[in-house]
């Protein structure tokens, strides 16, 4: 394929009034999510697009001077110098030509996703076949057809009474989800009556814990309160904890897997190496990787083959738009050991029938942004056979959806001054 053109464009979803979640120790605000849409273009016409940017899934707050705005003048910048007018005779092509562009090592990694996904989504369109297709795409008779029939874990409550996360549960399980996964750090004694009121509430329906606040709060979670609330939730029947240590910290993650409990960590690693790294500690049960942010499909199934054979499951960190969602919903359907996707549950969502509204905040965006929605039905994801990512993007976006300047989250310690 020979690329034309490249786009990035920063978008914004303010969230208005900001909301205030109070944690053990300090406050989080929420003003806004932001998203940078890449569109690639070839000299044919097809287009292929993706969502990607300076992501929170790194967990960095401020991105060290880069945000969803200069990520977009990146992609409009060197990595549209690096690829337009090129033709590719593999993807992978593209991730070279991008290295050489000199990029910093964490936004290389994002442009090289980026580009990934939208390649794949017009490889798709020029052949006639959905991108699970392609991944999946084998001579052996034995490899098993896609999966289309996709199980999703609800990912909501965030910094909450423990009463409230438990009715948020129960409302998840009656929309038929897998699972219920929360945000604790609500203070040691809380997060312990959460995971409690969830075990007593929950039956089918698994709960897992994401802890990324536990190593983000002062004083109240030292290593030894950490190990006990991990050791608790196992003990009660959590099917995972997820990032209870800094993503670095391996020694952390060894020695909290030697406790017995289940463990999931991977999203905010820089790379697909990275995954691999973090897989081979033997700590993480569970392996988190994310085709917006580990180097496409490309990258990503480098990280499904190391789990093949091994006694840890990778099940893809989304957290974003629904065309993230179905971006990585190819690949659960397209690998052979993979079967579970996240769901984030953002409030008003349409394709969620429920009494009281499980969503955790606003983000409009990320629904608009396609044409129609994604088949959602008791909590499994249905993916059609159209050829590519099988969406249609809807531009309006671009100007319905202005880039604000500004980080989308802070963190508020009550010991700042």
């Amino acid at each position: 394929m020979e690329i034309a053109d490249i786009r990035g464009y920063a978008l914004s979803s303010p969230i208005t009034p900001p909301q205030h979640r109070s944690f053990s120790g300090g406050t989080r605000l929420l003003h806004k999510r932001d998203v940078v849409l890449v569109v690639v273009e070839t000299r044919d016409g097809e287009r292929g697009v993706s969502t990607a940017g300076a992501s929170s899934s790194a967990m960095r707050e401020y991105f060290e001077g880069d945000s969803q705005g200069t990520f977009a003048d990146l992609v409009n910048g060197p990595v549209a110098d690096a690829l337009e007018g090129e033709t590719l005779a593999h993807i992978a092509d593209a991730h070279d030509l991008i290295a050489d562009a000199g990029l910093p090592s964490h936004l290389q990694n994002e442009a090289i996703s980026a580009i990934d996904v939208a390649l794949h989504d017009i490889r798709g369109k020029e052949v006639g076949a959905p991108i699970y297709e392609l991944l999946g795409d084998s001579d052996d008779p034995d490899d098993p057809a896609p999966t289309t029939e996709i199980p999703l874990y609800a990912s909501a409550g965030m910094y909450m009474e423990p009463d409230g996360y438990a009715e948020q549960a129960a409302t998840i399980a009656d929309l038929g989800f897998m699972g219920y996964k929360y945000r604790p750090g609500i203070g040691p004694d809380a997060d312990r009556r959460t995971v409690d009121l969830l075990s007593e509430t929950l039956d089918e329906t698994e709960f897992m814990l994401d802890v990324h606040t536990w190593w983000k709060v002062r004083d109240a979670y030292d290593r030894e309160t950490v190990r006990e609330l991990v050791t608790h939730a196992a003990d009660r029947g959590a099917y995972w904890i997820e990032e209870p240590v800094e993503p670095d910290d391996r020694q952390g993650y060894r020695e909290l897997a030697a406790t017995g409990a289940p463990l999931a960590g991977g999203e905010s690693e820089e790379s697909a190496a990275g995954l691999v790294e973090l897989g081979r500690t033997e700590a993480v049960s569970f392996l988190q990787g994310d085709v917006r942010h580990h180097q496409g499909y490309t990258g990503c199934w480098d990280a499904v083959e190391f789990c093949h054979g091994r006694d840890v499951e990778f099940v893809p960190h989304n957290f974003g738009t629904w065309v993230g969602l179905l971006a990585n919903a190819h690949l659960v359907a397209a690998a052979p050991d993979v079967r579970l996707l996240e769901y984030p549950v953002f409030e008003n969502d349409p394709v969620l029938d429920a009494e009281q509204d499980p969503g955790m905040y606003p983000f409009d965006l990320a629904f608009d942004i396609i044409e129609g929605q994604p088949s959602v039905s008791d909590g499994v994801l249905t993916l059609s056979d159209d050829p590519g990512l099988g969406l249609d993007v809807d531009l309006d976006v671009v100007e319905e959806y202005p880039f604000v300047d500004g980080p989308w989250t802070e963190f508020r310690y009550e010991d700042d001054t």
